[in-house]
């Protein structure tokens, strides 16, 4: 499993913060368990303390369901309402998201900020951080949306991704957002997110998901460990969908795990084109027009637009 890492964020057992689940002292599968459930259950107590307007959203779900796309579509669909939109590329592999942001360059990964810094002296382990104290290497755009990577997998025997869902832990958990900010947060495939516990500093999870069953049974997956780590807020998008009795049977297959639905995109020539351009869908298409309700659902009196 590697180096040990607390879940409420504890240096040592008994710690100010410890709430006494053993994890760090479980020796077998039973009692690794056994604290897992402890832990779930004390974030779940504490999720509604958490609850208020939604400012980081993070956008989950199996490899090849649109995620990238459609964080691209959230993040014009929020500058468009007037928010300043911060986006957070946790992808290690997929090098699409700033250019369907309109960018043509990377800015510096925030694993550098990790390597160059200490926990007393580097910016990213500041007690808290504002949109305006990231450092402009870091940052790509200015005004209303603005780009930020932790980081790519470039070279054979680089390593894990552990690094990049650390440095992306460490800016979650201190940044804090003014009125009218948000942040998007599009996340490797998959889970391991969750398994380095990422989510645990977002307002809201939106699993993106295709009609299959491996899709769905990953939705319920992402789902379960969300409400683990104490995310309430919810929703699935069902993606790539082709007719409306499909879309349809994926209704009631998420209403039977309990996942409320955000929205539905079906099948879009306009997107295929745009994606293999490597471009946004444009304005005016079924998709693009789909996101945009579901941004203006997101933040239902939640922010104050300047």
């Amino acid at each position: 499993m590697g180096l040990f890492h607390c879940p409420v964020g504890c240096a040592y057992y008994e710690d100010d913060p410890c709430i006494d689940c053993l994890l760090c002292l479980a020796t077998n599968e039973e009692e690794r368990v056994q604290a897992s459930r402890r832990i779930r259950q004390h974030l779940k107590s504490r999720a509604e303390a958490r609850r208020g307007p939604i400012r980081k959203i993070a956008v989950c779900g199996k490899g090849g369901t649109g995620k990238t796309t459609v964080v691209a579509l959230l993040a014009h669909a929020f500058r468009d309402l007037g928010l300043s939109v911060l986006v957070l590329d946790l992808d290690e592999s997929n090098p699409g998201l700033r250019k369907l942001l309109g960018f043509h360059h990377e800015p510096a990964a925030l694993t550098a900020a990790m390597e160059r810094g200490t926990r007393e002296t580097g910016w990213l382990r500041s007690k808290e951080i504002r949109t305006g104290d990231i450092p402009p290497e870091y940052v790509q755009g200015d005004g209303s949306l603005k780009f930020l990577m932790a980081g790519k997998i470039t070279d054979a025997f680089q390593g894990c991704a552990c690094s990049l869902s650390d440095a992306a832990r460490e800016l979650l958990e201190r940044l804090v957002l003014g009125d009218g900010e948000v942040l998007l947060l599009d996340t490797e495939a998959g889970v391991e997110s969750f398994g380095r516990g990422v989510e645990r500093y977002v307002d809201a999870v939106v699993i993106m998901a295709e009609p299959s069953s491996e899709s769905l049974a990953l939705a319920e997956k992402i789902s379960y460990l969300a409400e683990g780590i104490g995310v309430r807020r919810i929703w699935a998008i069902p993606n790539k969908i082709p007719t409306e009795d499909v879309a349809r049977r994926i209704e009631e297959a998420m209403g039977k795990r309990k996942i409320e639905l955000l929205g539905t995109l079906y099948l879009d020539p306009e997107v295929s084109g745009a994606s293999l351009e490597g471009t946004v869908p444009p304005a005016g298409c079924e998709a693009r027009n789909a996101v945009n309700g579901m941004a203006r659902r997101l933040i239902q009196e939640d922010f104050e637009p300047a």
